[in-house]
C-alpha cells in the first residue's frame, strides 16, 4: 500500500510538470531535460518491479546480495589496514569482529577473511595470555601510555565540539586504534576530551564577559523567604509559559523509521525549566523588531508563527524580553526541546503513536502542491496556521505545536549523541549547522517524529523555520509543591550570570570553527527555502 501511494504522489507530481515541455526556455523544463517525456516509463517499470512479488522478491535479493559485498569489501579495507603491522594482536581481532559483527556479516565470514588476509600477508597472531568465552569479545584495558599519546594527539589536532563530525570522530577511533586502543575505548576517550574542552570554552568565554555577568550576580541573601516557581506564569508580552518538571529521559531512537543521527540512544537528565506554550508569533515578535512586519508571509496574521527569523535574531529576541521583567529567558536545548515533546513515556509523536488524522499538526498535507505530501489526510491549512489551532496534538507535558507548523532553532549546535548518561546538556556552543526541531508545514507525517533531528546555518532563514522559547527557573526556586506560607504568584525569576554570559558571547558572534554540515533527517526535500 505504501508503495502504491508513493507511485501515485511521484505520478501526480510528473502529471504537473507536463506542460513544461511547450516551454523550452523555462529554465526547470530544461533542467528535467527529456526527463519529462520517459519519466513515466521509468515509473511504469518501477510499479512493474516492486507491485509483483516475484519480481519484489528478485530486486530484494538482488540489493542485499549488493550490500553484502559491500560489507564485505569495506571489511576487508579494514582487515588490511590492521595487519600493517605484521602481527595480529587479541585487541585488533576482537575489534575486527565487532567492525563486522556491526557491518552484518556472519561470525564465519569474519574469520574467513581473517584467516585469508593473513594468510596472503604472511601474518602472525599473538597469543591472548587469558581466552575469552566463546561468542565473546575480550574485554580491553587501555594503556595509560597509548592513552595519553592519543590525547595528546586531539590537542594537537584542536578538535573540538563543533568539528567532531561523525567522519572525523570516525578518524581518530581508527588512530586510537593503531594505537591499541579498542573501539568502546577510543570513543569514550574522544568523548570524554570534547567535553573537557568545551567547558574549557564555556569558562573562557565566562571570564571574557565576567564583567557583564558580574553585573547580574544577586546579593547574598540571609533568611530569605521561600520562593516557589508556579506551574505556569506569563511573560511580559501576554504568552503562557508552562513548567517542565525535572526528571529522566532517553534521548533518540533505533526504531526502523529512525535517522542515522538518531542513535545512539543517551540518557539524559533534566532540571526543571519553563517552555511557551505556542512557537513566538508575528505580534510578539514585531514588538521587539517592528521592521520585521515586511518579511510576514503572505496572508499570515497577527497570531501565526514568526518566519524569517535568523537563531542570531532568536538569540537577540531572547536577550530583549530578559531586559522586560528580568528573568532568564532563551532558546531551549536540544535535550530540552525533545524532553517537552517526547515526556517520560517515549512518544513517538508528542501526542502519542496516532499517525493517521488531520486534526494534529500542520504538516504537508493533500492541499500541498509537494511530491511527498499526504495524499489523503488533510489538516486545513496549506501553509502556516495560528499558534493554539492544534490543541489535541499537545504533548505529554500540554505544550502545543511541536509538531509541525515551523521548525524550531534550538541552542546548541549540531552534534552527535554521545550515548552516554548527560544532565542538563547545552552541546556545541560553535559550529557550522544549528540544531532545529520538529518539522513543519514542508514536511511529511512521518518527520513528525519526536527524535528526528535537523539543523542549517545559523544565518538561514525561511517560510517554515521559527522558534519557542525556554526560561530558566531559578536556582533557588526548585519546582516543588509550595511550601506552607508560600505564594506561587510572588515568585520572580532570577538570572544565573553564567547562563547569561554564555548566551551573550553566543549571540556576539563566536567564530564558527566549522562543522558537521549533515542535511535534514527528514528527506522532506523541503530546505527552509
Amino acid at each position: 500500500m505504501q508503495i502504491l501511494q508513493h507511485y501515485n504522489a511521484l505520478l501526480h507530481w510528473w502529471q504537473k510538470k507536463l506542460p513544461l515541455r511547450n516551454q523550452p526556455s523555462n529554465p526547470v523544463a530544461q533542467l528535467l531535460g527529456r526527463g519529462i517525456l520517459e519519466a513515466s516509463r521509468y515509473l511504469a517499470h518501477a510499479q512493474l518491479l516492486l507491485l509483483d512479488p516475484m519480481r519484489r522478491r528478485q530486486v530484494d535479493e538482488q540489493m542485499a546480495a549488493a550490500a553484502q559485498e559491500e560489507a564485505l569489501g569495506e571489511f576487508a579495507k579494514y582487515v588490511e589496514f590492521s595487519l600493517q603491522a605484521g602481527v595480529l594482536t587479541p585487541a585488533a581481532e576482537a575489534n575486527l569482529t565487532e567492525f563486522g559483527r556491526n557491518s552484518g556479516l556472519r561470525d564465519e565470514q569474519i574469520s574467513a577473511r581473517i584467516e585469508e588476509a593473513m594468510r596472503q600477508k604472511k601474518v602472525r597472531r599473538l597469543a591472548s595470555s587469558v581466552a575469552a568465552p566463546a561468542g565473546e569479545i575480550p574485554a580491553m584495558s587501555v594503556d595509560p601510555e597509548a592513552a595519553r599519546k592519543f590525547i595528546w594527539i586531539l590537542r594537537l589536532s584542536e578538535v573540538n565540539m563543533g568539528r567532531a563530525t561523525e567522519s572525523v570522530r570516525g578518524i581518530f577511533v581508527s588512530i586510537a586504534h593503531n594505537l591499541g586502543i579498542d573501539f568502546e575505548s577510543g570513543k569514550n576517550l574522544i568523548e570524554d576530551y570534547l567535553e573537557e574542552e568545551e567547558l574549557a570554552l564555556c569558562d573562557r568565554l565566562i571570564r571574557n564577559t565576567g564583567a557583564a555577568a558580574r553585573s547580574f550576580e544577586p546579593a547574598p541573601a540571609e533568611a530569605a523567604e521561600p520562593k516557589c516557581p508556579p506551574a505556569r506564569f506569563d511573560h511580559p508580552l501576554g504568552a503562557p509559559m508552562l513548567l517542565i518538571p525535572a526528571g529522566e529521559f532517553m534521548m533518540g531512537s533505533e526504531e526502523i523509521d529512525a535517522a542515522p543521527n538518531e542513535s545512539p540512544i543517551t540518557p539524559v537528565t533534566l532540571s526543571d525549566f519553563y517552555m511557551a506554550l505556542h512557537p513566538v508569533t508575528n505580534s510578539q515578535y514585531e514588538q521587539f523588531d517592528s521592521s520585521h512586519r515586511r518579511k510576514r508571509m503572505a496572508g499570515a496574521g497577527d497570531d501565526h508563527p514568526v518566519v524569517y527569523v535568523t537563531s542570531l535574531e532568536a538569540v537577540q529576541f531572547c536577550q530583549w524580553l530578559e531586559k522586560q521583567d528580568g528573568r532568564k529567558y532563551r532558546l531551549p536545548t536540544e535535550a530540552e526541546w525533545e524532553y517537552a515533546a517526547r515526556g517520560t513515556d517515549g512518544r513517538k509523536y508528542p501526542w502519542g503513536s496516532a499517525d493517521g488524522r488531520g486534526d494534529l499538526a500542520n504538516f504537508a498535507d493533500a492541499s500541498t502542491s509537494f511530491s511527498w505530501r499526504h495524499p489523503v489526510l488533510r489538516d486545513g491549512y496549506a501553509e502556516t496556521s495560528p499558534v493554539g489551532a492544534f490543541p489535541a496534538g499537545a504533548s505529554f507535558f500540554g505544550v502545543e505545536e511541536m509538531a509541525g507548523n515551523v521548525w524550531e532553532w534550538c541552542l546548541e549546535f549540531l552534534q552527535p549523541l554521545s550515548g552516554r548518561p548527560k544532565r542538563n546538556p547545552r552541546g556545541a556552543i560553535v559550529g557550522s549547522q544549528r540544531v532545529c526541531r520538529g518539522g513543519s508545514w514542508k514536511s511529511r507525517f512521518s518527520s513528525l517524529r519526536t527524535t528526528a533531528r535537523s539543523s542549517n546555518s545559523p544565518n538561514q532563514s525561511s517560510n517554515d523555520l521559527g522558534f519557542r522559547i525556554v526560561c530558566e527557573v531559578a536556582p533557588n526556586s526548585p519546582a516543588k509543591p509550595p511550601a506552607p506560607g508560600c505564594d506561587p504568584t510572588s515568585w520572580e525569576g532570577d538570572i544565573a550570570p553564567e547562563e547569561s554570559a554564555v548566551t551573550m558571547a553566543i549571540a556576539g558572534g563566536v567564530p564558527v570553527a566549522g562543522g558537521d554540515a549533515a542535511g535534514r533527517s527528514d528527506e522532506d526535500g523541503d530546505d527552509f527555502s
